[in-house]
């Protein structure tokens, strides 16, 4: 074998080194002389040296303490080296070095599951803010009904009263009764026509307040299921109510069924039943009540006449004792110019005019006549103070001009409405048929 320098090196003999087992403990030849080359040119320690790997565990475990820094002119120097605390004295000797406070945490329940835990509500309340900032607002059509204010008449009156004048009022009054007397003298058919020519005109007027502050009804849906009403309770009796009704919500549904988002369906919708059950429905016990099947003696025309007679009693009563005595207001809020007194003096009048007239057509009794008068000075003021109501909230003072001095048609039947369904009713418990 030859050398990197041209010399020949010995051939190799085949041999192994030899491992040799002595008292235990492993030798490899070679090992003595790098030993001493290195106790030659190291120094070691004896405190630090490590037992022979051979030798039997001590039990012993290392100890990592951090010592007293040497005085050094090196900023790092005074950073304390990591210690491995084993003993309490340990502990002790560095706690201001180490603050084990920081890792300890809020004391959870016994309930607390190991995945469950709680945010301060600072980081909660900026966490929320965050996503409200992010997730975008929901697109919802705005209401078309103006805002209401403590003064609901505040820019929202659309159309000015009617100057009010007795003579006039009392005028127009005589000429109605006139009309009213001889389409009565004609017959049933002719007051049918009467009376769903009135249902029409009141509901288109309630309707056009409705519009007035931003509404969106379906007025002439309302108007044809309000004459379909009429038509029907005089052909077919009490049954057409029910189905009259379910018509008008559901043609009412395809009526919005296209309604552009600047629409509030609900506000238009409700505008709408709402018109048809009080104008529609109440008004039509009119028809109800002359219909040739409600009543088998035939008197119907003889309630609705009686009907009509008491409330317009009890209006003018009102009116005239009103101006005359009328101090304190019936209710402020709702009708300023109704008087407790007017009240009072609608409801005497009323009963005169029951129990002197009335009893003049069959089959009214006395008896009957004071107790439709009665129940009819309850019911006519409040018919009154509903549609008061109904005008304050629109922030209109008259819903028509129709009637010189008595404002529109549905201002003139306002109580009227509440009256038919009261007369109908008690004619029927009272068994006056």
């Amino acid at each position: 074998m030859k050398s990197d320098d041209g010399t020949f090196l010995d051939e190799p003999t085949g041999e192994v080194p030899v491992v040799s087992s002595t008292d235990s403990r492993v030798t490899i030849t070679g090992a003595e002389l790098a030993a001493e080359l290195v106790e030659e040119s190291i120094t070691v320690d004896p405190h630090t040296l490590l037992p022979h790997w051979t030798d039997a565990p001590t039990g012993q475990v290392p100890i990592v303490v951090a010592r007293e820094a040497a005085v050094s002119d090196d900023p790092w120097s005074a950073i304390p080296a990591p210690a491995w605390r084993e003993g309490e004295a340990d502990w002790v000797a560095h706690e201001d070095q180490f603050d084990a406070s920081f890792l300890a945490g809020q004391e959870k329940e016994d309930s607390a599951r190991p995945w469950e835990f709680t945010l301060p509500e600072e980081v909660v309340a900026e966490e929320e803010v965050l996503v409200e900032a992010v997730r975008p607002e929901p697109m919802r059509a705005q209401r078309t009904r103006r805002t209401a204010s403590e003064n609901p008449l505040a820019g929202r009156a659309v159309r000015r009263g009617t100057e009010r004048s007795v003579t006039r009022a009392t005028m127009t009054g005589v000429l109605l009764a006139l009309a009213v007397s001889a389409i009565f003298v004609a017959g049933p058919l002719p007051v049918a026509a009467m009376v769903l020519i009135a249902l029409g005109l009141a509901s288109a007027e309630a309707y056009a307040g409705f519009r007035s502050v931003g509404a969106h009804p379906a007025s002439v849906l309302g108007i044809v299921a309000v004459l379909t009403l009429g038509v029907a309770i005089y052909n077919k009796g009490a049954i057409a109510y029910g189905a009259v009704t379910v018509l008008l919500v559901v043609f009412g549904f395809i009526w919005y069924l296209r309604a552009t988002k600047s629409v509030d369906v609900l506000d238009g919708l409700g505008a709408t039943i709402f018109v048809y059950v009080w104008v529609g429905v109440f008004g039509s016990f009119a028809l109800l009540m002359i219909a040739p099947s409600t009543y088998a003696s035939g008197h119907g025309m003889t309630y609705l006449f009686g009907t009509i007679l008491l409330t317009v009693a009890n209006d003018s009563g009102a009116l005239f004792v009103g101006r005359w005595l009328g101090r304190h207001p019936l209710n402020k809020a709702l009708s300023p110019n109704k008087t407790r007194e007017g009240t009072i003096g609608g409801a005497l009048i009323a009963v005169v005019v029951g129990v002197a007239l009335l009893p003049l057509m069959s089959p009214w009794t006395r008896t009957s006549a004071l107790e439709m008068a009665v129940a009819l000075s309850v019911m006519v003021p409040l018919g009154d103070l509903f549609e008061s109501m109904i005008k304050r909230t629109l922030g209109v003072k008259d819903l028509g001009r129709l009637l010189p001095g008595h404002g529109g048609m549905l201002d003139r039947v306002d109580g009227l409405l509440f009256a038919l369904p009261t007369v109908y009713y008690l004619t029927h418990i009272l068994k006056l048929g």
